[in-house]
């Protein structure tokens, strides 16, 4: 039973496994990974289907990356608000199992934008549940301007390694999956 269990926790780490587990829930997802000017873009969409023609988003996440360990940039992430729980945490495995199976990156950052107090707050919370570590304020200081000109304002600077917050997003789906009986 252990061994059972293990082996499906296992079988999450990879972007195939997880468009499975996604379909067994009754979603779909979906990256679209372009490779402009050797750098990679990338949208993740998870989607619920409504009938054969139409999709509801649920969520997406946008990120690039370039060729090196601390490559990956995250850039949006979106949950529609009433949307079940797991939605976010698919999206988060997804984008941590595609750096690594299909890029040399190996770390993360994103900034936590600082547009209002609470809801910064809110973000960093967040982010630091799913293994995010704080680096440094971005703020209006020229040299951050190079950092605020990719990400478009102020905030906290924050990396995370991909296995690590693969493992905890994976940890999540999974209760997500038993309590839907998956």
């Amino acid at each position: 039973m252990i061994y059972a269990f293990i082996s499906r926790l296992m079988s999450l780490f990879d972007l195939n496994s997880l468009e499975q587990q996604a379909s067994k829930a009754g979603l779909l997802l979906r990256l679209r990974v372009a490779r402009p000017l050797g750098l990679w873009t990338l949208r993740i969409v998870v989607a619920n289907p409504i009938d054969g023609q139409r999709l509801q988003i649920c969520g997406e996440m946008k990120a690039w990356a370039y060729a090196a360990q601390k490559g990956l940039q995250l850039d949006t992430m979106r949950v529609q608000s009433g949307i079940a729980g797991g939605v976010g945490d698919l999206i988060w495995a997804a984008a941590m199992a595609w750096a690594l199976e299909e890029t040399p990156c190996r770390q993360a950052r994103l900034l936590a934008i600082c547009d209002q107090d609470q809801q910064h707050r809110l973000l960093v919370r967040y982010f630091r549940q799913r293994g995010f570590r704080s680096v440094r304020e971005v703020g209006s200081n020229v040299l951050d301007l190079p950092l605020r000109m990719v990400w478009g304002g102020a905030g906290l600077l924050m990396d995370g390694h991909c296995e690590q917050v693969l493992e905890i997003s994976q940890k999540r789906l999974q209760l997500f999956f038993d309590s839907q009986g998956l």
